[in-house]
C-alpha cells in the first residue's frame, strides 16, 4: 500500500457517526422542544381564552352596577346627561325603554350600542376613554346587542375568537353547543349560529347577559 493511500486512512482513523443510541437521544431531545412549544403555545391561548371570559363577566358586571346605581341602563339612559358628568344621550332609539338598542357591530356614536361604552366609562365602571369598542384578548372587539343568534336582550358578543378558545368557553360555560343553550357562536360570517365547531375557524361568540 502506497504511502498516501495510508496517510489517507490515517486521516479517518478514529472519527465515527452517530451510534443508535446517540441518535435516540437527539430525536427524544427535539420531541421535547417541539413539545414544549405546543404546549406552550396552548397555555397562551387558555390564558387569553380565561382573558376573554373575564372581560365578557366584567362588562355584565359594570352594566348591572350602572343599572343598580342610575336605574336605567347604560347608552338606552335617557338622563345619562344628568347621571354622569360629561354624558352624552344616544340619538338613535327608544331611549329609557329597557333596550340597548343597535347592531351588534355599530360603530355609530350615536347608537345606543356605541353610546353605552361611554356611559360605563365615565361612570367609572369600565377601563378606557370615550365611545371605542374594547378590544378583547384575541384582537377582535367585544360589543352588545339586544338579540343575537336566537338569544336576546341584552347579548355580550366577542369577534376573532379562535375555535379552541370558543368551543372552550361553551364547553366550560354552557351546553358546549354553538347552536343552542346562553353562548352561541358564528363562524360563517352568515349572521346564524353554526351547527358545530370546527376546527381552524374563527368565531364571532355571544353570551346572553
Amino acid at each position: 500500500m502506497s504511502d498516501h493511500v495510508m496517510r489517507k486512512d490515517k486521516k479517518f482513523e478514529g472519527q465515527r457517526g452517530f451510534t443508535l443510541i446517540e441518535l435516540s437521544i437527539v430525536l427524544v431531545v427535539i420531541g421535547l422542544i417541539i413539545g414544549g412549544v405546543l404546549k406552550g403555545q396552548e397555555l397562551i391561548q387558555n390564558a387569553r381564552g380565561n382573558r376573554l371570559m373575564t372581560d365578557i363577566d366584567g362588562t355584565i358586571a359594570a352594566i348591572n352596577m350602572y343599572l343598580d346605581r342610575f336605574g336605567q341602563l347604560p347608552g338606552d339612559d335617557s338622563a345619562a346627561n344628568t347621571h354622569v358628568t360629561g354624558a352624552a344621550l344616544a340619538t338613535t332609539g327608544t331611549l329609557g325603554n329597557g333596550v340597548i338598542e343597535g347592531d351588534f357591530n355599530s360603530t355609530t356614536v350615536g347608537d345606543e350600542t356605541v353610546r353605552m361604552w361611554q356611559h360605563l366609562r365615565l361612570a367609572g365602571l369600565y377601563p378606557g376613554a370615550g365611545t371605542d369598542l374594547p378590544r378583547n384578548a384575541f384582537g377582535g372587539v367585544i360589543t352588545i346587542t339586544r338579540a343575537r343568534f336566537g338569544i336576546t336582550n341584552p347579548v355580550i358578543c366577542a369577534t376573532q375568537v379562535p375555535f379552541e378558545a370558543a368551543q372552550r368557553m361553551d364547553t366550560l360555560r354552557d351546553d358546549g353547543s354553538p347552536a343552542t343553550g346562553q353562548i352561541r357562536a358564528d363562524g360563517n360570517a352568515d349572521d346564524a349560529a353554526d351547527a358545530n365547531y370546527a376546527s381552524g375557524t374563527t368565531y364571532t361568540v355571544c353570551a346572553r347577559m
